[in-house]
């Protein structure tokens, strides 16, 4: 008889529920909830443009409607035979929760209180505490900051705690610990939320809150106690010694839930994970492969056998044991914008005659590489990878009375592209090779345009994963492994993963004309983002204009 496996995808504006077939990924019922509170699912302040928080009230209404949902759509017996639960969210992504596991939000004092919500990814208020800590972990720990890519971000978990004590004392000591989304959902389901039972996965630990086995766990207590008088001291006695991973079981659903969901009592539930790493398991992951899961922003994950020697990478976001598959590496890196820079252009700059994302992308498709003149820097939200700077800001060069709204457009594109290039040769550089490259997210099937670029800028072809709902897909594939259909995780990518016929390739044409470009975005990429940079940029403008004119 068929099994199969609940995928729980917690998206920055919505929460999707798959259900899939753990014979072959097959899906058979998916549906979407889109978070109430806020603009599209995100509660934000006119007044300062860093903040973006999400009620937590909407995650839990998302399990029940979107799970309900999927199961009316995957039809009669599936339901008792669903054998596992898998989660991933956004993050870092933490919430401030009491001694029970019970969010401050979901309390009459706090309800309406942004800082007693879940303080989403892209939440970057906290980018003066990021300094701080980096600065004190390069004098007393500076082998975190060398896990971490050398420099500690806006968008993790202790610059995001620390930002909060510093701002409103009433929310931070009403809270006994905080605990990542991607703990707090399996905690929910399996009624683990207390802090004595709660598992922290070492996806988000290990990327976002310095965790690691070399040194036993979180950072050291008295680095913890070291800012501000020892402030987050007691949110680091909370916390635990070790971690879990995808293929470990957090506990059981229980009777309560699975009375609201129409679902047998006692499925396991996997340990959780951030949406894009398990996007990367359902595009079918492992070594040599790097996943590009590209939406809103770009996440970039690549893993290398736990056996082997690995240099400590600067820029990315962490090389952590295990915490993409188990037995390997994970090494994550990404892009701060991809989409909402595109979005961006459409909707709030809005180029004349109410163009939209359609009729720029006809418009840039009949360009030639460097037929613009125009070259732009992919910053508009900061920059992840390799920077970590998120107080870079975007940039488009080259600008005539005559550029047009197709132009830059193409011109936004191709900066993403060279974004993209920038992360993966830095891993070639310290000894992770990439030979292919899986894309997933919308854009990346939508768009033959964006995946051309991509492939001539990186000059490597570009392949799409399979599923639309990779990140979905992946949670399942969780549940699979959990649940026992399928013995580990290179079982279940062989069964349940695929990639689509459609490849693009690189033109050698434009492959050449994206390599001269990059060399001058890779100029003001270190001009901009760097303090050593300092040559004279006087000839940047005239060589756009020499390959604006021999393309034209």
């Amino acid at each position: 008889m068929s099994k199969y496996a609940i995928g729980l995808d917690y998206g920055t504006n919505s929460v999707r529920s798959v259900i899939v077939d753990t014979a072959d990924g097959r899906e058979l019922g998916s549906a979407v909830f889109n978070y109430p509170h806020g603009d599209m699912g995100v509660v934000i302040d006119p007044k300062d443009p860093n903040v973006a928080r999400q009620h937590p009230a909407d995650y839990l209404e998302g399990i029940e409607i979107t799970i309900t949902e999927a199961l009316k759509q995957a039809g009669e017996g599936v339901a008792e035979n669903v054998v596992g639960i898998g989660v991933d969210t956004t993050g870092s992504t933490p919430i401030p929760v009491d001694a029970a596991g019970e969010a401050l939000a979901l309390q009459n004092e706090f309800a309406e209180n942004p800082n007693a919500m879940g303080w989403l990814w892209k939440d970057h208020t906290s980018y003066k505490e990021a300094t701080e800590i980096t600065e004190a972990a390069k004098a007393q720990h500076p082998e975190y900051l060398a896990k971490c890519g050398g420099t500690y971000s806006s968008e993790w978990f202790w610059a995001k705690l620390l930002k909060c004590a510093r701002t409103d004392r009433a929310v931070f000591d009403a809270a006994a610990s905080w605990v990542e989304l991607a703990d707090w959902i399996p905690a929910i389901l399996t009624g683990t939320t207390a802090l004595d039972r709660v598992k922290r996965c070492i996806c988000a630990a290990g990327h976002k809150a310095m965790f690691n086995p070399a040194w036993g766990g979180y950072p050291a207590a008295d680095f913890i106690a070291s800012f501000d008088d020892g402030v987050l001291s007691n949110v680091r006695k909370s916390l635990p010694d070790t971690s879990v991973n995808i293929s470990d079981t957090v506990g059981t659903l229980t009777a309560e839930w699975a009375e609201k969901l129409g679902l047998p009592a006692g499925i396991p539930v996997a340990g959780g994970a951030f949406d894009a790493h398990l996007g990367g398991v359902g595009s079918g992951i492992k070594p040599g492969t790097m996943v590009k899961v590209i939406g809103t922003s770009t996440c970039d994950l690549a893993v290398a056998p736990m056996g082997n020697e690995l240099a400590d990478i600067p820029g990315v976001c962490g090389v952590v044991p295990e915490s993409i598959l188990p037995g390997c590496h994970g090494i994550e890196a990404g892009q701060s914008a991809v989409g909402d820079i595109f979005n961006w252009f459409v909707h709030k700059v809005q180029p004349g005659g109410g163009v939209d994302h359609g009729q720029l992308n006809d418009e840039a498709a009949n360009l030639k590489p460097g037929e613009s003149g125009l070259l732009a820097l992919d910053w508009n939200n900061g920059n992840r990878t390799i920077l970590v700077d998120q107080q870079l800001t975007g940039l488009v060069m080259g600008l005539t009375l005559h550029s047009s709204p197709g132009e830059i457009f193409r011109a936004l594109v191709e900066a993403t592209a060279f974004g993209a290039r920038m992360i993966r040769d830095r891993m070639a550089e310290y000894g992770v090779p990439i030979e292919r490259v899986i894309n997933c997210g919308g854009i990346a099937i939508k768009s033959p345009l964006l995946m051309q670029i991509y492939a001539d800028v990186l000059n490597c072809p570009m392949l799409v994963s399979a599923s639309e709902q990779t990140c979905a897909l992946g949670s399942a594939m969780a549940g699979a492994v959990v649940g026992g259909v399928h013995p580990d995780f290179d079982a279940a990518v062989d069964a349940m993963t695929g990639i689509r016929e459609k490849q693009y390739i690189p033109i050698p044409g434009n492959a050449a004309v994206y390599e001269r470009l990059f060399v001058l975005y890779k100029r003001l990429h270190d001009l901009f983002g760097t303090e050593e940079y300092a040559d004279n940029q006087f000839d940047v403008m005239k060589d756009l204009i020499a390959i604006r004119e021999e393309q034209r």
